[in-house]
C-alpha cells in the first residue's frame, strides 16, 4: 500500500497557527509530506490537504494531536470531525477566479519542475518568441494596471522604459509590502515565487533590462528565503542567466531586504535603499523610466502586478481582459482583515461591491458586532461606512467617493471604532514613518495629532476641525510623495462618514 500524499502550509500565517508542530507529527507517520503555500484560507490554518480516491480532501484547522485520528480516518474511508470536503468545493475557493494565484498551495515553491508541469514558464517562452515590441503591445492590451498604488497603466511605463536610452536597463521589483490588512505579496512569494522570477524576465526582455531587483521588507524572513532559494534554483536551470531558456536575452535577479522604513514603499525612495543610500522621496520629474536606479531607465513595478504577466503572455492580452470591469481589467486579490468571520486572500475579476466582500464572502464580523466602517488600501485608503457598500472594486469607483484600492487590502472595523482615533492614528504614523524631506509631510502630521486632541478636548470643536481641513489640502497638495498625500484620505473621510465622532 502507497503512502497516502498530503499537503500542508508552510506559509507564515500557517506557520503562526502551529503548522510547523503539523509537520512534526507527520514526520512520524507513513504519508509523503509536500509542503506548498497558503490556499489562502487563514481561518481554517494550518490546513491540511490529502489525496484520496475523491481527488484532495482538506482538513482544518488542524493540530498536531488531530494527525493520528485524520490519517486512520482517511485510510479506513471514515469521517472526521476537521474534514471539510472536497477542498476545490470550499465556497470561499469555488467564488474565486484565480489567475495569479492558480497555483499557490498546490505546488512544492522549491521545485522548478512543479512549476512547469502546473504550466509555468509557458508566458516566458511565449515572450522570448515573440520579441520585446510584442511583448509590450499584449501587456498594453489587457489594460493591466498597477496593482500597488493609483493603477498606473503597466503597459504605458513599460513602453517609456523601453524607448528610453541608457547603456543599462533595470527591473525593480517593489516586495516593500507594508499596509495594514495585506498579505498577498508575502503569500505569493513564499508559495510560488518561480511566478515573480517569470514575470520579471519578461519584463526584462521587453524593456531590454539585464538585472533586476526584489526589494522585500525585512519582516518577512520566510518570503525572502523562499525568493533566495527559487532565484539560485531559476539561475542554475537556465530561467536566469546570460541565455534565459537558451535564448539570446540576458537577465539575473538579486535580492534586497529592506530594513522597516514604509516609506520605502514609495518607488523612489525604494531606489534609494537598494543603491545603499538612505530611504528618501525623489523630486519627480525625473520619472524612473528615464533616470531611475543607478541613474538608468528602470521599471518599478510591484509584486502582484509582475506576477500579473505569465498569465498575459500564456493565455493572450483578450483572455485577461475579459475579466473586470471598466478600466479595471483582470483579476485583483482582495485581502480581507480586521474584525472579519472568513479573513483570507480572495481572487476576483473587479467589480464585485464592497457589501458583497464584506458579508458575503468575508461573512461579516468574527465578533457578531454590527460592522461600521472598513478602511481599504491601507493605513492610508479611506474609511467607508456601510452606507458606501454599494461602491464597486475598481479604481474609478473608489476614486469617485474619496478612496483608494491600493493594494487590495480591506480591514472590517465593527461598532466599537473611535473614529477620531482612528485619524490620529493616521497622523501619528506619518509622522513615525515620515522620511522627513518635505513640511508638509513632516511638520503637518505632527500639527495634526496636535489638531486631533484639540478637538477632542475643546468644548467649541469647529474651529480646529476646520483647521484640519486646511492642514489636509496643504498636505495633499503639497507632499512630495504618496505618503504624506494620502495621509488626508483617512483623516477627510472619518470627518465626512463619522462626524458624531469629532463633536
Amino acid at each position: 500500500m502507497s503512502a497516502l500524499r498530503v499537503r500542508l502550509s508552510q506559509d507564515a500565517a500557517a506557520i503562526a497557527l502551529g503548522a510547523r508542530r503539523v509537520a512534526d507529527a507527520l514526520a512520524k507517520e507513513s504519508v509523503a509530506l509536500t509542503r506548498v503555500g497558503s490556499r489562502g484560507l487563514f481561518w481554517l490554518e494550518p490546513l491540511m490537504e490529502i489525496e484520496t480516491a475523491r481527488g484532495w480532501v482538506a482538513f482544518g484547522p488542524v493540530a498536531a494531536a488531530d494527525v493520528p485520528s485524520i490519517l486512520d480516518a482517511v485510510r479506513n474511508g471514515k469521517g472526521h470531525p476537521l474534514a471539510l470536503g472536497a477542498i476545490e468545493e470550499l465556497p470561499f475557493l469555488k467564488k474565486q477566479t484565480r489567475l495569479t494565484f492558480a497555483r499557490c498551495g498546490t505546488i512544492d515553491p522549491a521545485s522548478l519542475d512543479a512549476y512547469a508541469m502546473a504550466g509555468g514558464t509557458t508566458g516566458l517562452k511565449c515572450a522570448i518568441e515573440i520579441g520585446p515590441e510584442k511583448i509590450v503591445e499584449a501587456v498594453t492590451q489587457s489594460g493591466l494596471r498597477g496593482r500597488g498604488g493609483a493603477g498606473f497603466p503597466a503597459g504605458i511605463k513599460w513602453k517609456s522604459a523601453a524607448e528610453a536610452r541608457g547603456p543599462k536597463k533595470y527591473i525593480a521589483c517593489n516586495a516593500d509590502e507594508g499596509d495594514s490588512g495585506t498579505y498577498a505579496d508575502r503569500m505569493l512569494m513564499e508559495g510560488d515565487p518561480f511566478l515573480l522570477i517569470e514575470g520579471m524576465a519578461i519584463a526584462g526582455i521587453a524593456i531590454g533590462a539585464t538585472k533586476g531587483y526584489v526589494y522585500i521588507r525585512s519582516e518577512y524572513p520566510q518570503a525572502i528565503a523562499a525568493m533566495t532559494r527559487a532565484v539560485a534554483v531559476a539561475r542554475d536551470n537556465g530561467l536566469l542567466g546570460s541565455r534565459v531558456l537558451g535564448s539570446a536575452h540576458e537577465f539575473d535577479v538579486e535580492i534586497r531586504s529592506g530594513a522597516g522604513s514604509y516609506v520605502c514603499g514609495e518607488e523612489t525612495a525604494m531606489l534609494e535603499s537598494i543603491e545603499g543610500k538612505r530611504g528618501q522621496v525623489r523630486a519627480k520629474p525625473p520619472l524612473p523610466v528615464h533616470k531611475g536606479l543607478f541613474g538608468a531607465p528602470t521599471v518599478v513595478n510591484n509584486v502582484l502586478t509582475l506576477a500579473a504577466v505569465p498569465t498575459i503572455l500564456s493565455e493572450g492580452a483578450e483572455f485577461y481582459r475579459d475579466f473586470g470591469v471598466g478600466r479595471s481589467r483582470g483579476t485583483m486579490p482582495i485581502q480581507l482583515a480586521g474584525d472579519i468571520k472568513f479573513g483570507g486572500l480572495f481572487e476576483t475579476p473587479f467589480g464585485p461591491t464592497l457589501g458583497e466582500l464584506v458579508d458575503d464572502i468575508g461573512g461579516g464580523t468574527l465578533s457578531g458586532r454590527p460592522v461600521r466602517a472598513v478602511q481599504v488600501g491601507g493605513p492610508l485608503g479611506a474609511y467607508f461606512p456601510r452606507a458606501l457598500f454599494d461602491t464597486k472594486f475598481d479604481y474609478e469607483a473608489f476614486t469617485e467617493r474619496g478612496g483608494l484600492i491600493g493594494h487590495g487590502g480591506i480591514v472590517v472595523f465593527n461598532d466599537t471604532v473611535d473614529l477620531l482615533k482612528q485619524a490620529r492614528f493616521a497622523m501619528e504614523f506619518c509622522a513615525i514613518e515620515s522620511c522627513g524631506k518635505c513640511t508638509p509631510c513632516r511638520i503637518g502630521s505632527v500639527r495634526g495629532m496636535d489638531v486631533i486632541d484639540r478637538i477632542r478636548t475643546e468644548p467649541d470643536p469647529l474651529r480646529q476641525i476646520s483647521l484640519l481641513r486646511d492642514l489636509c489640502e496643504i498636505m495633499k497638495s503639497g507632499s512630495l510623495c504618496a505618503l504624506g498625500g494620502f495621509v488626508p484620505y483617512p483623516v477627510l473621510s472619518a470627518l465626512e462618514h463619522f462626524p458624531g465622532d469629532f463633536a
